[in-house]
């Protein structure tokens, strides 16, 4: 049986979503199975190759919905779940048992684990750790800033190369160890500590290339760094600097896209009050209410700038003078 995982690429929570799924279905599915890992990215245009649905059984975790009927799983927890209402109607009226939708979890891995519990018999406690800093990890649940910036904690770590090494098969790699190991022994493996060095030097740069680039105005952060090779950084750096803002809307670009990250400040004073998943919808992207993106394809530099500089004036006019 060979079954074929679709997981949210450059992704902690996605990594680990396709870790935990793999762990469940081998102890409560069918034991004798092949594992093939796919990553999907959010970008403009098709956001899937149906071609590629190839698995005796297809899954997509942390991600968008399919109905394409060779997906035989799902489970996601992103407000913008599906691209259109038929998708949404299709998975209303999906009678599997397999596809599984509540934005209500702060990662889509403890949704799995809880799904998996309740519904299967699943026993999550072997990967507690995991669960525990996904939810950290995807909800922002650090105490501050600091905690998200300074990378002590293994989970950090993890997170900053997932984002950042740009070979194709390291996450793939990486996958497996997720449901089995502590998450500090996998630092020790040599493909991720060889990495490491090179990775919390670039991160150290990219504080400094975010200070040099940002600019806050009534609560609201931007910055262009499209002209920097720096996808993949942390995106707490914006509240690290700037701790009294309330949102943060940063362009960057890499080979594929150009992408309008939109974020609100974990730790603010102040109340977001603005949906940003709504937001980005609007623009063919999407997220949470407190998190969300929009890509557009790496020729579009003008409609990505145009669609960041509304985004910003209307985060600004949304926290007035």
């Amino acid at each position: 049986m060979r079954v074929r995982v679709f997981y949210h690429d450059k992704c902690f929570d996605g990594a680990s979503s396709a870790a935990l799924f793999s762990r469940f279905y081998r102890e409560r599915i069918r034991n004798e199975v092949e594992f093939v890992y796919s990553g999907l990215l959010h970008r403009a245009g098709a956001l899937f190759n149906e071609k590629e649905f190839d698995g005796d059984e297809n899954a997509i975790v942390d991600f968008k919905y399919s109905s394409s009927p060779n997906i035989t799983w799902w489970f996601d927890h992103h407000e913008s779940a599906f691209l259109s209402p038929a998708d949404a109607a299709h998975f209303e009226q999906d009678q599997s048992n397999r596809k599984f939708y509540d934005p209500g979890f702060k990662s889509c891995t403890s949704f799995i684990a809880m799904v998996a519990e309740q519904r299967f018999g699943f026993d999550p406690r072997p990967v507690a750790e995991l669960v525990h800093w996904t939810d950290i990890v995807d909800g922002a649940l650090y105490e501050n800033a600091q905690s998200a910036v300074e990378m002590k904690a293994p989970a950090m770590k993890l997170t900053m190369a997932i984002e950042a090494v740009r070979e194709p098969d390291f996450v793939k790699s990486l996958i497996p160890l997720l449901a089995t190991e502590p998450l500090g022994k996998i630092l020790e493996q040599p493909f991720v500590a060889s990495v490491l060095p090179a990775l919390l030097e670039r991160h150290q740069r990219s504080i400094d290339v975010v200070r040099q680039h940002a600019k806050e105005e009534e609560g609201t952060i931007f910055f262009d760094i499209t002209d920097q090779d720096l996808e993949g950084y942390n995106k707490f750096i914006p509240y690290y600097l700037y701790p009294d803002s309330i949102y943060s809307v940063g362009l960057s670009k890499s080979s594929f896209r150009v992408k309008v990250s939109v974020g609100s400040n974990p730790w603010s004073k102040r109340e977001p009050t603005v949906n940003l998943a709504k937001v980005c919808e609007r623009y063919g992207g999407g997220g949470h209410a407190r998190v969300g993106a929009i890509s557009f394809d790496v020729t579009q530099n003008d409609a990505a700038c145009k669609a960041a500089q509304e985004v910003v004036e209307e985060l600004r006019a949304s926290v007035g003078p």
